[in-house]
Formats: C-alpha cells, sequence, structure tokens
C-alpha cells in the first residue's frame, strides 16, 4: 500500500531511528517497502539496508531533490511516503495514515498530507529554531514534516525537482494550502 522513501545522507544513526519508527507500519501491513536513498557511496547506508530488509537506493546528483526524485521513481506502491532520515513519527501516526488514504481514495480528489511538526524535547532550544517555528505558522510546513501522497498525484505535479535548490519547499508549494492536509500525528527529529 505505502511506499517509504528516505534519503539518508550516509548518516547510519539517523537512518536506524526512523526504521525503528516505522517497525510497527510494517507489521500492520500498511509499509510494502522502505526505500533507503543514499548518494555517499560510503557503503553504510547500503549495510543499514540489507540488515533492515530495505531496498537500497544508489544516485547520482547532490541535491536532496534528487535523492526523493530517485526514490520515487524506483517506488513499487500506489502511496508514497517521504521522510528526512531522523524523523521519529508519533504512535497513532498508523492508523491515521490508513484512514488519510481510505478518506482520499473515497472523495476521488487529489490530497496529500504532512505530518504536524514537534521539536525534540532533548534539543537545545535557539534563535533558529524559534526562527523555523514562525516561518512554518507563516509560510505552511518544511520539508522535515515529511510527505504523504499518492503516486499518481506526485507524478501529476511533477514529483520533485531533481536539480533544483530547495525541491521540498517547492513541491509543498505547488501542492498548495487546500490540496495538502496537516495531520495530528506528530514528527520529531531526532539527531
Amino acid at each position: 500500500m505505502l511506499s517509504v522513501i528516505i534519503p539518508t545522507e550516509g548518516v547510519e544513526q539517523t537512518a536506524v531511528a526512523t526504521l525503528a519508527a516505522l517497525v510497527p507500519g510494517a507489521a500492520a501491513g500498511l509499509i510494502k517497502e522502505v526505500l533507503l536513498v543514499d548518494g555517499t557511496r560510503n557503503g553504510v547506508i547500503e549495510r543499514v539496508a540489507d540488515v533492515a530488509g530495505c531496498r537500497f537506493i544508489g544516485y547520482e546528483g547532490t541535491s536532496q531533490g534528487a535523492a526523493l526524485a530517485a526514490g520515487a521513481l524506483q517506488a513499487r506502491s500506489p502511496w508514497l511516503m517521504f521522510l528526512p532520515a531522523g524523523a521519529v513519527l508519533d504512535t497513532g501516526w498508523i492508523e491515521e495514515t490508513t484512514q488519510f488514504i481510505q478518506a482520499v481514495a473515497a472523495s476521488g480528489r487529489d490530497r496529500a498530507a504532512v505530518f504536524r511538526y514537534a521539536r525534540s524535547p532533548y534539543a537545545d532550544a535557539g534563535f533558529r529554531d524559534f526562527l523555523r517555528s514562525v516561518v512554518r505558522k507563516l509560510v505552511g510546513p518544511l520539508g522535515d514534516q515529511g510527505l504523504l501522497i499518492a503516486r499518481d498525484h506526485y507524478d501529476r505535479i511533477g514529483g520533485y525537482p531533481p536539480q533544483a535548490r530547495r525541491s521540498e519547499a517547492r513541491l509543498l508549494r505547488r501542492l498548495g494550502r487546500s490540496s495538502r492536509t496537516l495531520l495530528r500525528s506528530r514528527i520529531v527529529m531526532v539527531g
């Protein structure tokens, strides 16, 4: 039902944290496959993917958009979930994600969803965190809030532009507020 795409940047700890949070979704049958996308060629993420039973996708390019586009191209499910490495989802995300997918299928309207951002309780709060929270309130969600979207909707709007700077923000802008839902489940970044 769902392919999860995680760009990793070669860091094992953040990839493992996100994979651990996805185990209940795989056990519930919601997640069909997980793709770890990495362009560093250091072999670390390839080993993590092998141990965790995920698919490893190597890609050419240096941008986050290139990693996301490479993962989407290889995904096999009708629904795509893009998560940054280090993203940990709240309990309850499985039920809410399932309800969202069913509601979109029943309505016939194109909709996408992002998770509600929550700062890690263990992170030091600084001016940068304050500024990012103001930006979230003014312009909407940022790329670190994940994205849940039907594959055909993703393809119709052009997907992640591989060579563009801030490709996550560009795709969220193309979706617009009217076709984007903010889920109740929170996403916390670790690492």
